[in-house]
């Protein structure tokens, strides 16, 4: 058997554990994914089988496009909602003029530090299994780009935004971004701090959640 897959990756589940399922329904060895999401997360995962694993580089480097929830006010150690929290700051007031410059400010080509509890490889080793160990080491910045952030919902009470208030983003995005960074970094640029407390990928490349 050889194709393509497009699996919609529920919450909960880790993406090798989506591609140890398919290996197990398909009842072949030769399964992969072309790019994980993170345990937490939903969305589009294409995973590739039998001789079209030979894809997989050429499908990772197609933009992908996420729904994410940021909340205001509460900075995270994983920087998403399943971490322990760093700050609460629950006095603050922004504009939705503010939160726009900001938001605006981080598209196109920026640096972006890939966060501890992460895949990447350092030295050999994964960032996550030496964050397990209570271990942070230096990071190098690596460039990504951000081609659309659109806010899709604003949910909070009053004219202005302050503790807890949750915002809906569209973020069109090249491979490598780490969207609960994103949210982080646009949390301290604002001085208010903020983590990801939702995140859905509805595409990857030309595979959509609608298919």
């Amino acid at each position: 058997m050889d194709g393509i897959v497009n699996v919609l990756k529920p919450p909960g589940m880790s993406s090798h554990q989506v591609v140890n399922f398919m290996r197990r329904l398909l009842g072949i060895r030769k399964v992969g994914h072309t790019g994980t999401l993170d345990p937490g997360a939903s969305g589009v995962l294409p995973l590739l089988v039998g001789n079209a694993t030979r894809l997989s580089n050429y499908l990772m480097e197609h933009e992908k496009t996420y729904v994410a929830e940021l909340t205001l006010g509460l900075s995270t150690t994983t920087q998403d909602a399943a971490g322990d929290t760093v700050e609460l700051n629950t006095d603050f007031s922004i504009t939705p003029k503010q939160l726009a410059e900001v938001l605006a400010s981080f598209q196109g080509t920026i640096q972006q530090i890939p966060p501890m509890a992460s895949a990447v490889r350092v030295g050999g080793r994964r960032l996550y299994e030496l964050e397990r160990q209570g271990i942070s080491i230096p990071r190098e910045p690596r460039e990504i780009n951000i081609y659309a952030l659109n806010i899709m919902r604003i949910w909070h009470e009053g004219e202005t935004l302050g503790f807890g208030t949750r915002i809906l983003l569209r973020v069109v995005c090249s491979k490598g971004t780490y969207i609960r960074t994103l949210c982080h970094d646009i949390g301290e640029k604002l001085g208010v701090g903020a983590h990801m407390s939702f995140l859905s990928r509805v595409s990857s490349g030309p595979f959509h959640s609608a298919q």
